[in-house]
This record gives C-alpha cells, structure tokens and sequence, in this order.
C-alpha cells in the first residue's frame, strides 16, 4: 500500500523545513535565516510511532511577485496541494497574521483537502495567547508547535494518522536502485528528470544554481523502477559564496555516497569536460559508484562524421586511466536518447552487484599472472597465490602475495584491465587490493 502524502505549505521563512527535518528524523531539508531557501518540493518519510506517511516541504507561497523563483514556487505549491493527501499549513506565531497567511488560507480553502494550521515557534505562554489570532484564518483543526523544539508536534502527529488512517507499517519495502544526476550547474539536470518523469517536478530556469536541494522521485515506466535523484549542482569551492551554497554542495556528495549509479551530466557546448566535472568524476570513482556520462546539449553541436568519436576521445584522455565507462550524447530538451541513458544505467547497476566464484577467478587470472609476474624489487621474486572478491557492495578483489608491498601502481592497472577484458565490469570502478599471503 502507497504511503498517504503529507504537504508542507506556507509562506516562506515560516519554519515549514524545520518541520520537515523534525518529522523525517533528518537534516534533508536546507534550513537557513534567508527567507526562501527551499525552492523544490523536497520528499521524505514520517515514521510515527508504528505509522508512516510521506512527506513534501515546498518553497514558500509567495504572490505576485516578478521574481523568476516565486513564480515557480507558487506553482510547486499548488502541484504538492494537488498530490496530497492533507496539508499542513505552516504560520509564524511571532508576526502575526500576514496578507500572505489570508490569501494562502483563501487558495487552502478552496481545496477538496483537509488541511491543518499549524502555528509554528510557539515556545512560551505569551505565545500561546498570541496564537489565537490565527483562528480567524478559520480552519477546524489548529495546532500551537515549535518545530525547533519538539513543542506540540506529538498531539499534531496523531491528529495527522487520525485523518489520514492508521495503518501499521509493514514489511520493509522493496529497496529500489538509486540513480543520482549531478554536475555542475546549468547543464541540464532538472531538466532531464522532467523530461524522465513528464512533469515539471523540479524547477527549471535558466537561472545557474537553481536546485539547492537533493531530491527523490520514484521512477516506474516502461518496465524500469529506481530511485531518481537531482541534486543541487557543484561549482568550485572558490565560487561557493554563500552558506546555503556550500550546504547544497555538501548534499551532492552526500547524495553520490548514497547513490549506487550516477548519471554525471557534462554541456557538450563546453567543447570537452571540464576541470570541474573531472573533479566530480573523481569524486564518485572514489566512492566506488556506477558511472553513466551524459554529454547534454548535443542538439547544439555542429556535427560531421568525425564528431563523437572525437569528443569521446577527448573525455577518454581526460578521465584516463579508468575509461572503461559509457558515454551518451543526449539532449533532455528535446528527449534524445535520455531512455538510453536508464537502460545503461541499470546495466550498470548489475555490473556493479556482479560477483565472480573464487574459484572462477583462479583459474582465470593465475595463468595469465604466471606468464606475465610482477616485476621483481631488489631482487626479491614477488608471487601472486590466490585471489577472492571481497564482500562488499561494488567489485573489490583482493591478491594474497607473499611481497605485497611492493607491487607497483602500473601492475594494479594491468590486473585491472585482464579483469575487465574477461568479466563486464562496464562503468563501474574496481579496487584491487594486495595482501600478505
């Protein structure tokens, strides 16, 4: 059974994300003093007691306004309204009533949905009094919260499973492939899961650096079901300027540490990748994930015969020496090739879940080691004798010798490469560790 959907909404700065982070027992949510940080619904799960539901944050209702992002706010919003089940809408106890507050209460009324007020930062008994100001927004079910400090949210949660059903939380739900789409920002992301998921779940300007935070869509069409994830893109550290910036930079590398494949987005119209999406390659190769290249914006190349394969040379000599990795050229504008890109992805999630017998690996690999040997140090024979994958979530091998130490770099690259000439590691990076035997 489908989890119920819990909508956070509210005007911006009103404490909708530190609710968010109370009811999901997370930090997920950006939360900073500048009023209109969440821009994207951001999803989670509320684990109540022996009941849970989701839940979706969305940045702040803000009316007429000419800025590019409230526009788009607003429009999350009413997407979160119409997805929910009940909707929690948030106020601040220590303003008062806004114009805001009174024209959301308005749009809130006007929906088929059951909503609660919930008057946040509600944390002494002069604020209490002051919080029935609010039931004149007139909404049957009112509730006095601080978010921050775990004041009040009890008696609101059963309120919420009282409207939205109890219903005991079962069997661990299936865990699905999660697939991160990282890169830097304005190559194309957002755009590319929307293009995925046929619907402007994610905002999309043209504006760099418009996703902050890390956001989870279920992906079920086709045949395929994983988890997408877009991220918030990743500038040089020498262009984070703000907190919130760093914050949201620091979720993308959680998010590759999370994720068992990465989609790592590349702007064709950048001529070749850059010093930055290397930086990001190397990131997630470190963190042992799946790679899949995307080369965007391929509908504004000028083409002949020679041009993708001297673009993928060109990333080929950058990525060097671990190119063993599939390189799309796709456009998410107009849907070139993007469910090519899911295809490849999920090959490369077997690939990366594939385990070789012990046994299966001898007999492979020691006779072309015995024909082939480390090369001796100061006169000392260095013999490789056995060899296992380790257990672990991604291809790691380990080779007993009896001079461990002094196997060289260029060695661990030619075990590498007999590796992925007999086995299909496409995509995915190997560690080869060597062991005293």
């Amino acid at each position: 059974m489908a989890n119920k959907l819990l909508a956070i909404v509210g005007r911006p700065n009103v404490g909708k994300s530190t609710l968010f982070n109370r009811l999901t027992h997370t930090r997920s949510a950006i939360v900073d003093e500048v009023s209109g940080v969440t821009r994207d619904r951001h999803y989670g799960t509320c684990q109540w007691e022996d009941y849970k539901c989701s839940v979706v944050d969305t940045g702040g209702y803000v009316h007429g306004s000419d800025d590019v992002f409230e526009a788009e706010i607003r429009k999350q919003v009413q997407f979160a309204i119409d997805e929910a089940d009940l909707i929690l809408f948030v106020v601040d106890v220590t303003t008062g009533i806004t114009d805001l507050d009174q024209e959301i209460a308005r749009m809130l009324h006007r929906q088929k949905k059951p909503v609660i007020l919930v008057v946040n930062k509600v944390d002494n008994d002069k604020r209490v009094n002051d919080a029935y100001e609010f039931y004149a927004l007139d909404f049957d079910d009112m509730f006095m919260i601080s978010a921050v400090n775990d004041v009040g949210v009890y008696d609101m949660m059963e309120r919420v499973f009282e409207i939205l059903g109890k219903h005991p939380v079962g069997e661990a739900e299936e865990t699905l492939p999660r697939f991160a789409v990282v890169g830097r920002p304005n190559v194309g992301k957002s755009s590319f899961i929307n293009a995925l998921i046929g619907e402007d779940r994610h905002i999309v300007t043209p504006i760099a650096g418009t996703t902050r935070d890390s956001i989870d869509t279920v992906y079920n069409k086709y045949g395929m079901k994983f988890m997408l994830v877009d991220t918030a893109g990743m500038r040089r550290k020498s262009q984070v300027k703000d907190d919130v910036e760093f914050y949201s930079v620091m979720r993308t590398i959680h998010t590759i540490e999370r994720a068992d494949v990465v989609f790592l987005m590349i702007d064709a119209t950048e001529g070749n990748i850059t010093s930055q999406d290397l930086n990001i390659f190397r990131l997630i190769q470190k963190n042992h994930k799946g790679i899949v290249l995307l080369v965007n914006k391929w509908d504004l190349i000028k083409k002949d015969t020679n041009t993708h394969n001297q673009f993928r040379k060109n990333i080929h000599e950058r990525i060097a020496p671990f190119t063993d990795v599939p390189i799309l050229f796709i456009s998410a504008l107009h849907k070139q090739r993007i469910y090519n890109a899911l295809q490849t992805a999920l090959k490369v999630y077997d690939n990366r879940k594939r385990r070789l017998k012990t046994s299966e690996l001898n007999e492979t690999l020691l006779p072309i080691i015995e024909q082939t040997p480390p090369p001796a140090h100061h006169g000392k024979y260095i013999k490789i004798k056995y060899i296992t994958q380790l257990p672990r979530p991604y291809p790691a091998f380990a080779f007993f010798a009896n001079h461990p130490e002094h196997i060289k770099e260029a060695y661990r690259r030619f075990l590498e490469n007999r590796i992925r000439e007999k086995w299909d590691f496409h995509g995915v990076p190997i560690e080869i560790l060597f062991k005293k035997k």
